[in-house]
């Protein structure tokens, strides 16, 4: 039987969560804002919008950001859904310590990882660029897709793998006809969050780039430095509307994915 939630608690989470998202709201508005300080608010306009086709500057640094994303992504996802199956199903020497050690980069200060990273690259001689860049975030990019995995496996029903095991399916098949679809949701989730920690980060891709490697974040940072002009404003609008749009069809074709491997006999 459900309970009406009290009023209080109704209101307080309405305003917690306008709030949290008062300054979002705020860069959106000021995005249309015709002048090019924003303090106040002059006229409707859309000209920060067209605009960013005409800079090839910030058109250079979304591809950058795109290509370091995606590619990180899919190294990172790749690697750590394998390291989360290993840990969840299989028993070995140091499997604690393994998993223990997983949190390091979590916990450690993105400044600490940026400057240990830059000398690992310049002892190796590897040379600062998109490649640098690259593999900094996917090795910071793999424990969170372990632990988002992890969170997966540990909540999944492993007596539908036992019972397609007993009804003649080999271990390969049980594994991409029962085991993946009930863990797509989790490998999807863990996915989005590298991609989205990798295409907004800024303080390790500050310390592992070169010249002519210049991501979003470090452009925009640039930009800051300079003026605030209404281009960022129109910048930020554009990558929160691309996310949300991308997050919401994602857990839509998750939870679609899953249900529809389950579905099959």
């Amino acid at each position: 039987m459900s309970r009406r939630v009290p009023l209080w608690l109704a209101g307080f989470t309405a305003a917690s969560y306008f709030l949290l998202h008062l300054p979002i709201l705020i860069l959106v508005a000021f995005s249309f804002n015709r002048s090019r300080f924003s303090v106040e608010w002059t006229g409707f306009t859309l000209d920060w919008y067209t605009g960013l086709v005409d800079r090839p500057d910030i058109l250079a640094a979304v591809k950058a950001s795109l290509v370091v994303g995606s590619i990180s992504t899919a190294v990172s996802t790749l690697f750590g859904t394998l390291i989360a199956l290993a840990l969840a199903r299989q028993r070995f020497r140091g499997r604690l310590v393994c998993e223990g050690l997983l949190y390091a980069p979590i916990v450690t200060p993105e400044i600490v990882v940026g400057i240990s990273l830059l000398i690992l690259f310049v002892t190796v001689g590897l040379p600062l660029g998109l490649a640098s860049i690259t593999i900094a975030h996917i090795a910071f990019q793999i424990s969170f897709v372990v632990v988002v995995v992890l969170a997966r496996l540990h909540g999944m029903d492993r007596n539908l793998e036992e019972a397609a095991m007993i009804l003649g399916a080999d271990e390969i098949t049980t594994f991409w006809k029962v085991t993946v679809p009930q863990l797509w949701p989790g490998i999807l989730a863990g996915a989005l969050l590298a991609f989205t920690m990798s295409f907004d980060d800024f303080v390790i891709t500050f310390f592992v780039s070169g010249v002519g490697s210049t991501t979003l974040p470090l452009l925009v940072y640039s930009m800051v430095r300079k003026n605030i002009e209404p281009t960022i404003n129109a910048i930020s609008t554009v990558i929160l509307v691309v996310t949300t749009i991308t997050i919401y069809l994602a857990d839509r074709f998750g939870r679609a994915r899953a249900q529809a491997g389950l579905a099959k006999p």
